[in-house]
């Protein structure tokens, strides 16, 4: 993933002191380098002190702003003094750029509290905060209200709005695939096409037959074959599948990933039964896997919106995103579930993996028919969940997230699992049911639920409901 780059606004306000500012502007601008941002900012000759505080100080920021546009992500205003409200508020709204904004004030030190040095950085942030709602311009805080740039809780507030920019940025116009039709008996992964349009999520759609075909004119020596059936051989222990079956996956996965790549989509869902072992006779799980731990997401069950959730953890986390079933109770512990999938979970979800068949499906179609599986148990430790879903009734984008933790209780079943441990599981399991959602979410194995929750609700306006966050 690429470097998370924001523009600066150095807030000034000239009868309060401003040799704050250049100190200011030095002390954020080196915290940002070292928690490896990128940085668009005025520097000292453009302005004074590389500040914002008059009305053509706003318009040379924010022309800055708007010649880096590609690159930024998100807006940073910090405010070594008081600040000007009007030159933070005519900077954005000149700029244009319709990214997050993080909102952040200097503390002041009781010992330094004279007329030379003290900041006011307190009252300022409230008039910033003030003028930006005047403004209709949406807006982040700090967990403090004043908080110290080297400080742990603003780098981890930096941290945090760096996932909530990515996840804003990517979801904006993000391109999915949908690989075949849903099957048949999952009414409950229908969604809204039209929907995620209006909110910029653009779904390209390819017909198994078309796979089926492409994969037909590959020779099994053809360069592109062995080469991916190198990755599957060294992707996972392959010990006991049949050379054919594994022939057949790096063919599947040459054509969906030349159709990934032609499409420019970044995430992916796939009718993963029963057509594709009764024609093809394996399951595509180890090649979704693939993708998925390349961060690409790919989902079961052309569940597009999973597809969504995955693909929005994987940006806020920057790791693998997995798509699991809310499939069993554990025992009599109300906080604790099994979550489950048969399963194409990503390599670096699991604790030990190997390549299997598809155990629930077999005696249907053949268990000679579905070697492909990724089995194992899922790694101990803590995970954020995510749950997106078009609601047709209201027009609108709804879902939830939230928070839990693997744990390492004892769990003797097939598949990909692992034991989840959740507070309040009872209630999230109540608000699931209560609102109709699907018995898919997505997981990956990271804190960034509240991120999450930040760029979903306040800044692409979707209705998500943070569980503990």
């Amino acid at each position: 993933m690429r470097k998370t780059t924001l523009g600066v606004i150095v807030g000034n306000r000239g009868f309060f002191p401003d040799h704050l500012c250049a100190e200011g502007r030095k002390e954020v601008l080196g915290v940002l380098a070292e928690e490896g941002f990128g940085v668009v900012a005025l520097g000292p000759k453009g302005t004074p002190f590389g500040s914002v505080e008059t009305r053509a100080e706003a318009k040379k920021c924010a022309e800055l702003f708007k010649q880096n546009a590609d690159r930024i992500d998100g807006l940073l205003v910090t405010l070594p003094n008081f600040g000007d409200e009007r030159g933070v508020a005519e900077t954005l709204r000149l700029a244009g750029l319709e990214v997050p904004v993080l909102i952040h004030a200097f503390p002041d030190e009781p010992s330094r509290m004279s007329l030379a040095d003290r900041r006011d950085s307190f009252c300022g942030k409230i008039s910033v905060c003030n003028n930006l709602r005047q403004y209709g311009i949406d807006y982040s805080l700090t967990r403090q209200h004043t908080v110290a740039p080297t400080s742990a809780s603003f780098r981890e507030d930096l941290r945090w709005f760096g996932a909530v920019c990515r996840v804003v940025g990517g979801l904006k116009t993000v391109r999915l695939g949908a690989i075949g039709a849903r099957p048949a008996a999952f009414n409950t992964v229908r969604y809204s096409e039209k929907i995620l349009e209006a909110n910029g999520i653009s779904v390209e759609v390819i017909d198994l037959s078309e796979v089926f075909g492409r994969m037909e004119k590959l020779d099994d020596k053809a360069a592109e074959v062995r080469k991916r059936l190198a990755k599957v051989r060294d992707y996972v222990c392959v010990d006991g599948v049949p050379e054919s079956s594994l022939v057949k996956m790096a063919k599947l996965a040459a054509v969906v990933d030349a159709w990934m790549s032609e499409n420019e989509l970044a995430a992916s869902a796939v009718q993963c039964w029963t057509s594709m072992e009764e024609n093809l006779g394996i399951v595509p799980c180890t090649v979704m896997s693939m993708m998925s731990d390349r961060l690409l997401p790919s989902a079961c069950e052309v569940d597009i919106t999973g597809a969504i959730g995955m693909y929005a953890l994987t940006l806020a986390s920057g790791s693998p995103a997995a798509l699991l079933d809310w499939n069993n109770n554990y025992g009599d512990d109300p906080d604790k579930c099994v979550l489950f999938h048969c399963s194409n979970l990503p390599k670096s979800c699991f604790a030990d993996v190997k390549m299997s068949v598809q155990d629930i499906i077999g005696g249907t179609v053949g268990i000679e028919n579905t070697y492909g599986t990724c089995v194992g148990r899922i790694k101990p430790g803590p995970f954020s969940f995510a749950r997106l879903s078009t609601d047709d009734t209201a027009g609108e984008i709804a879902g939830y997230v939230g928070e839990g933790e693997f744990t390492d209780d004892p769990l003797d079943t097939f598949g990909g699992a692992g034991v989840a441990k959740i507070e309040d599981l009872q209630g999230l399991l109540k608000y699931i049911c209560k609102l109709g959602f699907e018995h898919h979410v997505a997981i990956a194995q990271a804190r960034v639920a509240s991120a999450l929750a930040e760029a979903m609700n306040n800044y692409l306006g979707w209705c998500v409901y943070g569980h503990g966050v």
